[in-house]
C-alpha cells in the first residue's frame, strides 16, 4: 500500500502533522523532492521537532528515505540527525545514491543570483539554500551525487571538472571574489568524510530497488512531498516556483517506483483552511487592500504561527483560494483531502473564500497557465457563517460531530468543490489535535 502526501497550495499547509499521524501505519517514509528549503514541524507529546531535511517519519521510528528527486546538504542532514540523537531519538535515514548533493558553491551562487535580481521583477524569494543551482547542475549533467561521496577518487574527478567553472562564474561574470566554497582540496576532505559516515552507517541505497524489495515484503510506503502545488516547477506560478515537482507525479520520478505503483495508492491533498505564502508571486485572495484587511492578516498570522520554519520570514495571508485547489486536485489526482488550521479561523467576524476569479470580464474556476494572467485575476468571494472559538482539544477527543456546524458547512463546501472526501481535520498542532475521519492506509 502507498499513500502520497501533497501540499495543495503554496507550501506551509501542515503536511508534517498528517505524515506523522498516518505514518504510524507506514513502514517507510520517502521524501521525493526538495531539500533543506522545506521546513516541517512535528509535535509529539508536546515536544516540537523542527526539521528541514530528515523525513517527518523519523520522529516515529520509521525508516526515512531521501529519494533521488531530492537535493541533499550533508551538513544540514547530519546536524539534524545529531540533534535528534541528542534528544533521545535514533533516526534511521537512508539516502538515494542517485540524489544530488548541495555543495557550498551552490549556496553562494544562489544568494549572488537572487541579489542580482533584486532590482527586477524576477526576484523569486529563495531561501538561499542552494536548491535551484543544485537542480541546474543536475539538469546540466555536472552535479555531484550521493554515490560520488562514497569514492574519493570519483569525487575528486567531479570537483576538478565543476569547481573551476563555478569559480569563473563568481569572478568573471559577477565580479566577486571566490572563497572557500571553491577550494577543491577542502571540499574533497569534507565531503569524503560525509561519504565515510554514509558508508559506515549503511545509509546510501539504490532507492528504487530498496523500496521495491520492501514493498514485495508487504511493507507500507508513504511518499512525503515538500512545498506545495503552486510552487511546482511545471504546474506552479512560474518563475516564482521551486526547482522540483512537489505534485504527486514527482513521487514516481523522485523515488524509482513507477507511476502505476504510486497511482494504485491514495493521494491526499493537504489544505490549510486559509492561504499563506512565503516569497514573491501572485496571490489574488491576499488580505492587504486596507488597514482592516492588514489587521486581519496580522491576527491570523500570529494565531497560526505563520512564519517560515526555515527562514523565519512572516508569511503573506489570504482567504482560501478554491481555483488554486481545483488545479491542485486535478494535477495530482487527489483521492481525499485533509484540512488543517480550522481552529485559526474560529472567532472571526467574517470568513470568506475565493470561489472563482474574474478575468477579462469572464468567470474562471481554475488558475490561468501564466503567472502574468494569474496576477490580473480578481477573486470572486463567497461568504460563510463564522464559527465560534471552542475547546479544540475537546473537539479532537469527541470527533467530527463536535466541530461547530458552521465549520462543518465550510468543510462540506470544500469536499463538494473538489469532489473528494475529507479524511482529516487539523484543529491544533499536536497529533492528538487532528480529527480523523478516514485513515488512507485502510482504503
Amino acid at each position: 500500500m502507498t499513500v502520497t502526501i501533497v501540499g495543495s497550495q503554496l507550501g506551509d499547509e501542515g503536511k508534517g502533522a498528517l505524515v506523522d499521524l498516518w505514518g504510524g501505519d507506514a513502514d517507510i517514509v520517502v521524501r521525493y523532492q526538495g531539500g533543506d528549503n522545506a521546513g516541517h514541524t512535528v509535535v509529539e507529546d508536546g515536544e516540537e521537532y523542527k526539521l528541514s531535511l530528515v523525513p517527518s517519519g523519523a520522529v516515529r521510528d520509521k525508516v526515512g528515505i531521501l529519494g533521488n528527486g531530492c537535493v541533499i546538504n550533508p551538513r544540514t542532514l547530519f546536524s539534524e540527525i545529531d540533534d535528534l540523537r541528542e534528544r533521545g531519538l535514533e533516526p534511521d535515514v537512508r539516502l538515494a545514491k542517485r540524489a544530488h548533493v548541495i555543495m557550498p558553491y551552490h549556496r553562494r551562487l544562489d544568494n549572488i543570483e537572487e541579489e542580482a535580481k533584486a532590482d527586477s521583477d524576477l526576484t523569486v524569494g529563495t531561501t538561499g539554500r542552494g536548491i535551484g543551482p543544485t537542480y541546474e547542475d543536475k539538469a546540466g549533467r555536472r552535479g555531484i551525487r550521493v554515490g560520488d561521496l562514497l569514492d574519493r577518487d570519483v569525487l575528486r574527478q567531479r570537483l576538478e571538472y565543476v569547481v573551476p567553472k563555478k569559480k569563473s562564474l563568481i569572478e568573471d561574470v559577477y565580479g566577486l571574489e571566490a572563497g572557500e566554497e571553491c577550494d577543491i582540496e577542502a571540499l574533497i576532505d569534507e565531503y569524503a568524510e560525509f561519504g565515510r559516515r554514509l558508508r559506515e552507517n549503511d545509509m546510501a541505497v539504490n532507492c528504487g530497488d530498496f523500496l521495491a524489495e520492501r514493498r514485495e515484503a508487504g511493507e507500507n510506503v508513504m511518499f512525503e512531498g515538500a512545498q506545495g502545488t503552486l510552487i511546482d516547477i511545471d504546474h506552479g506560478s512560474y518563475p516564482y516556483v521551486t526547482s522540483s515537482n512537489p505534485t504527486a507525479g514527482g513521487a514516481a520520478t523522485g523515488s524509482g517506483l513507477g507511476p502505476t505503483v504510486v497511482g494504485q495508492g491514495e493521494v491526499v491533498g493537504i489544505v490549510k483552511a486559509y492561504l499563506s505564502r512565503v516569497g514573491e508571486g501572485p496571490m489574488p485572495t491576499e488580505l492587504k487592500d486596507d488597514d482592516r484587511e492588514e489587521e486581519l492578516a496580522d491576527y491570523i498570522r500570529e494565531k497560526g504561527g505563520e512564519f517560515g520554519t526555515v527562514t523565519g520570514r512572516p508569511r503573506r495571508i489570504g482567504w482560501l483560494d478554491i481555483p488554486m485547489l481545483r488545479h491542485a486536485a486535478r494535477v495530482s489526482g487527489f483521492t481525499g483531502i485533509a484540512v488543517n488550521h480550522l481552529d485559526v479561523l474560529a472567532g472571526l467576524d467574517e470568513i470568506k473564500v475565493g470561489h472563482a476569479y474574474e478575468h477579462d470580464g469572464e468567470e474562471r474556476l481554475t488558475i490561468p497557465a501564466t503567472t502574468e494572467e494569474w496576477a490580473k485575476c480578481e477573486p470572486v468571494l463567497k461568504e460563510f457563517e463564522p464559527w465560534p472559538d471552542v475547546d479544540w482539544s475537546e473537539v479532537a477527543e469527541e470527533g467530527y460531530d463536535a466541530i461547530p456546524d458552521a465549520a462543518q458547512d465550510y468543510l462540506d463546501y470544500l469536499a463538494e468543490e473538489l469532489d473528494v472526501p475529507v479524511y482529516a481535520v487539523g484543529v491544533g498542532p499536536d497529533r492528538e489535535q487532528t480529527v480523523q475521519l478516514t485513515n488512507p492506509f485502510d482504503e
